[in-house]
């Protein structure tokens, strides 16, 4: 990529890592929105947003390759009706804010990239859903809904719009694997409940390359899903794991079991409980090269 400034809110989390860790050879000036103070560290400049107002930070986009909002509160709490409302504010908030940044500037950033969940499907059992499929019912769709609303409300003539549906996105040494992982060594390796729910996953390095790709070639807006092009089911996740870390066999973990844990460490038991078998039609159609579309050689790669 030639010289630019690239803009990340949310950017103090995993995937704002994950990108910065893949791109950060890039000829790129990187800016991070935080809530923490202003400051410069390792050449990347943070700059202090509530993520709620307008302001100084608006600045900081004028004349930008792109900016990728990453903001959230995580999904990882019990879903009381304070968390909820967290949950759903501070994506829209966040992304209603962004936009009217992106609307509003003299000289607005080229994209805006806006990540989203494939939640949006609830839990779907073996249905298949692409981005021309209909979404579910439910406070985890609910959320979804809003969030793409904020997004597509706001009108950026100078700025093309990408917002990425994302499944799980595996990483290694940090992030979702690591409670798996720790199942299996404790000899808590076998399926989750049924076991039947799927798994729409995505390796970290196909996400950079996605966002990279999303950044450089005009042809990629609207909605896409950031999805490996093959889910996996709760058991074969399990297996593959298992065989990954070289632990022939694993209990299973029964839903009872499941809920009851998901109380004792403040979580809902449906994040594992539940799943979606999501893929990308975009992503097919525009042959996207994914380098790891598999989960056996994706989880090799991050473990081994």
């Amino acid at each position: 990529m030639a010289r630019q400034k690239i803009i990340i809110a949310g950017g103090s989390g995993f995937l704002g890592h994950a990108i910065l860790k893949a791109l950060r050879e890039t000829d790129t000036e990187w800016v991070v929105l935080t809530r923490g103070e202003s400051a410069v560290r390792h050449n990347i400049s943070f700059v202090h947003w509530d993520a709620t107002t307008p302001g100084e930070w608006q600045e900081v986009l004028e004349d930008s390759a792109a900016v990728i909002n990453l903001v959230g509160k995580s999904v990882n709490c019990r879903y009381t009706e304070k968390n909820k409302q967290e949950i759903i504010s501070s994506r829209v908030q966040a992304t209603r804010l962004i936009g009217e940044a992106c609307r509003d500037a003299r000289h607005p950033p080229k994209v805006w990239i806006n990540a989203g969940s494939a939640a949006i499907f609830g839990d779907t059992g073996d249905e298949i859903k692409n981005e021309d499929s209909v979404p579910g019912e439910g406070f985890s769709p609910e959320v979804c809904k809003e969030w793409e609303a904020a997004f597509h409300a706001i009108d950026t003539p100078r700025t093309r719009k990408v917002f990425l549906r994302m499944g799980l996105v595996f990483q290694k040494g940090e992030g979702l694997l690591g409670p798996f992982i720790k199942m299996a060594k404790l000899g808590l390796g076998g399926a989750i409940g049924s076991g039947r729910q799927y798994i729409s996953w995505v390796h970290e390095q196909d996400f950079t390359h996605l966002i990279q790709t999303a950044i450089e070639r005009d042809n990629f807006s609207g909605v896409i899903h950031c999805v490996s092009p093959y889910p996996v089911t709760n058991d074969q996740f399990m297996k593959a794991l298992r065989q990954s870390l070289r632990i022939p066999f694993g209990l299973p973990n029964p839903s009872l079991l499941i809920k009851a844990g998901a109380v004792f460490i403040g979580t809902e038991a449906d994040l594992v409980l539940s799943g979606r078998r999501v893929v990308s039609k975009v992503l097919w159609e525009k042959k996207f090269p994914f380098r790891f579309a598999h989960i056996e050689e994706a989880l090799n790669h991050l473990i081994g």
